[in-house]
């Protein structure tokens, strides 16, 4: 058997890259925004947040298991967000995991600020803290699908 290596001359692989470089942008152009499931990570947020206003604070405060569920329900939303997009979650980007890491932080910050209304009694102001989560929540949401859609366009 005889081996035949042509050495590519550079126009050949100019052209080659040139065209993965339009496959990549075509790609990333077909990948949609699910609009849906990032109201889905909103709602998530926010459900957890809202789950304050069901505790006790105090000295028999028993920390809600909806952390959990919130764990496991983010992570049936991320799998749906792949199976919808194609878009592998460890290559998203130093940007979307700083998104995500903002997600984590700021539903802390507000159910931390919701078992403090909840500590003065003030158990309808955690509507607010909730909708902030939403809002929020959903919003980095989209920042991190972005940044997955820029990287997938950088290769």
């Amino acid at each position: 058997m005889e081996n035949d290596f042509e050495r590519p001359d550079r126009e050949a692989a100019a052209e080659a890259l040139n065209t993965l470089h339009a496959d990549r942008e075509r790609l990333a152009n077909a990948v949609e925004v699910p609009r849906l499931l990032l109201f889905a990570f909103g709602a998530l947020g926010a459900w957890w947040v809202a789950a304050a206003a069901t505790t006790d604070p105090g000295a028999d405060y028993q920390p809600p298991t909806s952390g959990w569920l919130a764990l496991v329900g983010g992570l049936v939303i991320a799998y749906l967000v792949r199976r919808e997009t194609g878009i592998r979650f460890r290559v998203m980007g130093a940007r979307a995991g700083w998104a995500v890491a903002g997600i984590v932080a700021t539903c802390l910050a507000l159910f931390s600020v919701s078992l403090g209304l909840v500590s003065f009694d003030l158990r309808w102001a955690v509507t607010l803290t909730s909708t902030a989560a939403f809002l929020m929540t959903t919003w980095l949401a989209g920042v991190a699908h972005r940044s997955a859609i820029a990287e997938l366009r950088r290769g």
